[in-house]
């Protein structure tokens, strides 16, 4: 089983980025899928989940209105979409399923991380 992150990079202040996390499998997309991040010298924190048939989305506040995230479970992918970056968000983005919640101990499985770098 794995999740394959991808579309990390360095980008200025305002711009954007793509994330894509592909599953090894179909199983997870009967769950929640999401994203969490973390920066040097913190803690991993929650980003972004979307339930397994898409009519429910939940973002961290530090990110609504410039995070989308979404998923094709045909594909078996998951895509953060990254609006309006601040330096704030650079961090290793992780991609996460299944996403029982918020905290790193709801995630059953993680991708191996894409470094993301926003510069002033």
């Amino acid at each position: 089983v794995q999740l394959q992150a991808s579309g990390g990079g360095s980008v200025q202040a305002g711009g954007s980025l793509r994330l894509s996390c592909a599953a090894s499998t179909r199983t997870f997309s009967r769950y929640a899928m999401g994203w969490f991040r973390q920066a040097p010298g913190k803690e991993r924190e929650f980003v972004a989940a979307m339930n397994w048939d898409r009519d429910s989305t939940t973002y961290h506040d530090s990110v609504k209105g410039r995070f989308t995230i979404s998923r094709d479970n045909d594909k078996n992918t998951v895509d953060l979409q990254m609006d309006s970056l601040k330096p704030e968000d650079t961090a290793v983005y992780y991609c996460a399923s299944p996403v029982a919640g918020p905290n790193v101990k709801d995630v059953g499985y993680w991708g191996q991380g894409t470094q993301v770098t926003v510069s002033s």
